[in-house]
């Protein structure tokens, strides 16, 4: 496996030198900032990035202004207690894209955010101080307890909250193959070990974020 370093010259080379992919870079959140964002505003892109899946990006966008609407601004205790008649209605709601599947892990990913709530006593706290070094145990968490979150949905929600993650997009795979970490989309417990702590020795060794360093690995492929 090649260094970081190794790896952003690589990036730096396709993207125009080492200044051109350093302003190509996002860096995430603070945690502090992650936990003042309201319950309300994270069940919001959940249901944004459910809604996306499988399906073009730009007509949900063009439409979320009526989900906003339609889902009462996404209120988590309101969603969460949905009932038959708001469910209903919204299955022949012209401001959204009317797939019952979807509209059902609304309440179902409310639920969940109530859990985490009544757990934690807030649940942008525990997204936002789930350590960055077990980045793939919060996916997991994601999946397990949450309606429609597993593939790539969990992890561009969290990257477009701004939490420090890594997306493991065509381009990062394909790198992550590069450099012998996994053989293939990563997907079992053992491959998601192995690109974890990939993503950590690369951290420790640059002092870069999750965030950061996937991007360079995308772009020194794509």
């Amino acid at each position: 496996m090649r260094s970081f370093d190794e790896i952003f010259a690589i990036a730096a080379d396709r993207k125009g030198g080492p200044d051109a992919l350093e302003a190509l870079l996002s860096k995430p959140q603070t945690a502090e900032a992650l936990a003042a964002i309201p319950d309300d505003r994270w069940l919001a892109k959940l249901t944004q990035m459910v809604f996306s899946a499988g399906f073009n990006w730009k007509v949900i966008e063009a439409k979320w202004p009526g989900f906003e609407e339609a889902f009462k601004g996404f209120d988590v205790g309101r969603c969460a207690f949905m009932d038959d008649e708001w469910f209903d209605s919204l299955l022949t709601d012209t401001r959204i894209v009317r797939n019952g599947t979807k509209i059902k892990s609304v309440p179902e990913n409310a639920a969940f955010l109530l859990e985490l709530q009544k757990e934690h006593g807030s649940a942008a706290r525990v997204l936002a101080d789930w350590p960055s070094e077990d980045y793939i145990g919060l996916l997991s968490m994601l999946k397990s307890r949450g309606s429609r979150l597993g593939g790539s949905t969990a992890q561009y929600f969290l990257r477009f909250m701004g939490k420090d993650s890594f997306v493991l997009s065509a381009d990062v795979v394909a790198r992550l193959v590069a450099e012998d970490v996994v053989d293939k989309t990563p997907t079992s417990k053992k491959a998601l070990a192995a690109t974890q702590a990939a993503f950590n020795e690369w951290a420790a060794q640059s002092g870069r974020s999750l965030t950061e360093i996937s991007r360079v690995l995308a772009m020194s492929v794509g």
